[in-house]
């Protein structure tokens, strides 16, 4: 994949070597600039070449409703064929091992993905054939190919629990075979280790342990990594002779070895707060993995390890023309939450700007999703003219295993936000931010963590950027015919009924908007965005506008063309973010 100069989308492309792929000389399979064109917004899906490299699968949602056309495109000639199915989702795109079929994913009425279809090449799609459905709205569907090819792997899952099906891929016709029936609270993963399947399951292991079992009997589990407390697996690459599990412990991501004979190693290349995950392993016979590695002061890099002796060499490095690195300088430090729990935040700055410096606080905050600290070129731009930023990971994430998530959902939640006030208010204690001077932003739950920061305390902080905010939840969580609503009560709670009514009303930024001065806002929506419908972050900015008792700027934008993730296009999101870091800067001057 490359990008060139003046065009919004990436170029995909195919070559036979590394050398050729760095030239130009590389065959283009697929450019989303000429499939853009026409269309004010543009996301690529899928991309999915068969096994014989004779067809690609791909699909694009011209809209930002998630709605997704799949076509197939020749090689040979650059063209599509006539095969073109509508309304696909994000829930993943498979082929046969004969490349004859093609299973994806279509959406229910309230955009949940729930059933597989099987098309075969070259036949109407209107007799493509039902796979797999789950009637049950609190499971999403998807699909994938184990790293091996073997099988294609459908997984049914919930926000507390989940199911796998396993079919042949050289049998594409043969039923889907399950792996083990849903039960409540339980979650598991598979895919395929030689002689074995690897499951990835929360069974007796709150943060999760890897287990085998045997393909003819793949209910039949075996430990083989054994939980351990606080040392949460989020993902697993299977190798021969190496399983490569990705893991979260003390707030930091990590990539562990585990050989064939139990024998465990951990690859430590940094020290300071940073983010390791895994890269482009296609080859599962091979004597190095392929990681990439960033850090709030280090693009991020692409590195190849051996697996032997863990010595590693550096690949590629996303090139920063005109930036000093070591101009700038991170950090972690611990808050202590209002109960006693001690929370993380990491602060980056650039090192010729020392004490009480304006700030900007970043956090999310739900889902168990963790946030590890990343690189941004457009960050640079507010740590040269003085601020500093910092990343909060309340509870409600998962940076510090299951546990941390759970104490910040459901009857919980209340933690995430008084997590981050914590953060925020030990930050000017330290004299590490101005605590007149500063900026709060998140996105979606993180829009949520924004509202209900600026209510809680609406005098702590001078500026707010709440991006596609999720904050009417007690009316949003009330009505199952909602897209997500379902589903989503395994993370809120159902207030249709108590304690969750209270409770959530408690926190619901729309519901605690109260008369009082607040600092400067910017809100945005996307007029086609399924996650969060345009009119909750609308009706919330009308209420603020209706009783605020000052006079701060109050911004309310919406994409008319645009879902959930903004604009898109590389030029229309560089010139969002210019935007949103003006008003940052705008509003937290002096006598701003």
């Amino acid at each position: 994949t490359r990008t060139v100069e003046g065009l919004s989308y990436p170029i995909h492309c195919r070559a036979s070597s590394l050398t050729e792929a760095e030239g130009l000389t590389a065959e283009i399979i697929l450019d989303q600039n000429k499939e853009a064109e026409g269309h004010e917004f543009f996301d690529l899906g899928a991309l999915e070449p068969d096994h014989q490299h004779q067809l690609v699968a791909w699909s694009a949602d011209t809209a930002g409703n998630e709605h997704y056309t799949l076509r197939i495109r020749d090689t040979s000639t650059g063209t599509d064929l006539d095969d073109t199915i509508p309304d696909t989702t994000w829930g993943g795109v498979t082929w046969s091992t004969d490349s004859r079929h093609l299973f994806y994913v279509v959406a229910d009425d309230t955009e949940r993905p729930y059933q597989v279809r099987r098309h075969e090449i070259g036949t109407p799609t209107s007799s493509d054939e039902i796979v797999f459905t789950d009637q049950d709205e609190r499971f999403y569907v998807g699909i994938e190919l184990t790293r091996s090819g073997r099988y294609i792997v459908i997984h049914s899952g919930s926000k507390t629990s989940s199911e796998v099906h396993l079919i042949d891929a050289s049998h594409p016709l043969s039923e889907p075979q399950c792996v083990r029936p849903r039960a409540e609270h339980v979650e598991y993963a598979v895919d395929d280790w030689e002689q074995t399947l690897v499951i990835t399951t929360n069974l007796d292991a709150e943060d999760f342990q890897i287990m085998t079992a045997p393909h003819d009997n793949p209910s039949d589990w075996t430990t083989f990594v054994a939980h351990e407390p606080g040392r949460r697996i989020t993902a697993v690459e299977p190798f021969k002779g190496v399983l490569a599990i990705h893991q979260w412990a003390n707030a930091q991501p990590q990539i562990r070895l585990i050989d064939s004979d139990g024998n465990s190693r951990t690859i430590n290349l940094q020290q300071e707060p940073h983010d390791i995950e895994f890269g482009a392993n296609e080859n599962f016979i091979t004597d190095t993995i392929r990681i990439r590695l960033q850090s709030l002061t280090q693009p991020s890099t692409v590195i190849d390890v051996k697996l032997d002796d863990l010595s590693h060499l550096i690949i590629r490095q996303t090139p920063t023309p005109n930036v000093t690195l070591d101009d700038y300088v991170s950090e972690r430090h611990w808050a202590t939450a209002e109960d006693g729990t001690t929370v993380p935040y990491d602060i980056v700055r650039h090192q010729d700007h020392h004490g009480a410096i304006p700030a900007v606080i970043y956090a999310y905050g739900s889902y168990e999703i963790s946030l590890p600290p990343w690189f941004s070129v457009a960050r640079l731009s507010l740590l040269d003219r003085g601020l500093a930023w910092i990343l909060v990971h309340p509870r409600g994430g998962g940076e510090l295993g299951r546990q941390w998530y759970l104490n910040g959902k459901f009857l919980n939640k209340r933690n995430t936000f008084t997590d981050v006030l914590a953060a925020t208010n030990n930050a000017i204690s330290q004299g590490l931010i101005d605590g007149e001077r500063l900026a709060i932003r998140g996105g979606s739950a993180g829009g949520l963590m924004v509202g209900a920061c600026i209510t809680m305390q609406p005098d702590l902080y001078s500026s707010a950027v709440a991006e596609v905010p999720f904050v009417d939840v007690v009316s949003t969580m009330s009505d199952p015919t909602l897209p997500l609503t379902v589903t989503e009560w395994e993370e809120w709670g159902d207030p249709r009924s108590e304690p969750y009514a209270s409770y959530i009303e408690s926190y619901s930024p729309y519901d605690n908007t109260r008369p009082a001065d607040y600092p400067a806002v910017f809100i945005t929506a996307g007029l086609n965005d399924p996650r969060v419908s345009v009119h909750e972050p609308a009706k919330w900015a009308a209420r603020l506008r209706d009783v605020r008792t000052n006079d701060a700027p109050l911004l309310f934008k919406t994409e008319m063309g645009a879902g959930h993730g903004g604009p898109s296009g590389r030029y229309a999101a560089w010139e969002d973010e210019a935007r949103t870091l003006t008003f940052i800067l705008e509003t937290t001057r002096p006598g701003s």
